[in-house]
């Protein structure tokens, strides 16, 4: 395979992952090159399973698509709940802290309303409101579109923004968690900002429950191994047991934490 046609269908899958679904026609006049051209390119790119054509497009396959910010909230709330509860009791008062989209990391918020002068970095708006009533807390929020319904903003402008600050702690969640440890997302951008927040503060917190391990999802960001405190709500999978054990001195199995 020529490299032009290589950085191609790489171009192409980088874009289904960002948008979800994209045109044939759209490829062909994106890219300056003939439908049959392009036609080939999402051939070859559907022959895994991440990618399918459907009616003229090519789309990420039913399995690899995020679920709805709202379904997700509403999902495992004692399991969420106890997570918030184990990572708010390692933030003491005035701590500096991102805090990344999801609705993990939006239960460690609303754990963390009895915490006072806190000042937050994000760009969940659902966190940022929870820690909103605490009068004596500072947030600061990006600037840039609200991406709906989801109510976080993601961007490029976003990776500047988290560029400018330095934290004490980085909350964060994944979309999945792979074999080998490593943590996945439905979009690229994602991965970049909780990139940016883990080079940022001197100590990451990786938040997530149970499920999420096995999961799968598109884009590869960071691993497991990396991370300096990782809290869950219970014990994945037996076939997660060895990934666990090299992380068990930095492992929070939080159940019993919820009040």
């Amino acid at each position: 395979m020529s490299s032009k046609k290589k950085k191609r269908r790489e171009a192409i899958s980088a874009l289904v992952l960002e948008q979800g679904a994209v045109t044939v026609g759209s490829l062909a006049e994106r890219f300056d090159v003939s439908m049959q051209t392009i036609r080939r390119d999402v051939d070859a790119l559907c022959e895994g399973e991440m990618l399918h054509r459907v009616h003229g497009r090519i789309e990420l396959s039913e399995e690899f698509l995020n679920t709805p910010f709202d379904q997700r909230a509403g999902t495992n709330l004692m399991g969420k709940r106890a997570i918030g509860e184990a990572a708010a009791n390692l933030i003491p008062d005035g701590a500096t802290l991102f805090i990344s989209i999801g609705s993990t990391p939006l239960s460690v918020a609303r754990a963390l309303r009895r915490r006072k002068g806190l000042t937050i970095i994000t760009n969940n708006l659902s966190a940022a409101m929870a820690l909103s009533e605490e009068v004596s807390n500072r947030i600061i929020l990006p600037g840039g579109e609200l991406r709906l319904p989801d109510r976080d903003i993601l961007g490029n402008d976003v990776l500047d923004f988290f560029g400018r600050f330095r934290a004490d702690f980085a909350v964060f969640g994944a979309a999945g968690v792979a074999d080998d440890g490593g943590l996945l997302e439905f979009h690229t951008t994602e991965v970049s900002a909780t990139q940016k927040i883990c080079e940022n503060a001197q100590q990451s917190f990786l938040v997530i429950d149970g499920s999420k391990f096995g999961r799968q999802a598109p884009a590869l960001g960071g691993n497991i191994a990396d991370m300096d405190q990782i809290i869950i709500d219970r014990q994945p999978g037996d076939q997660f047991a060895p990934l666990l054990k090299k992380i068990n001195e930095r492992l929070i199995v939080a159940e019993g934490h919820a009040t």
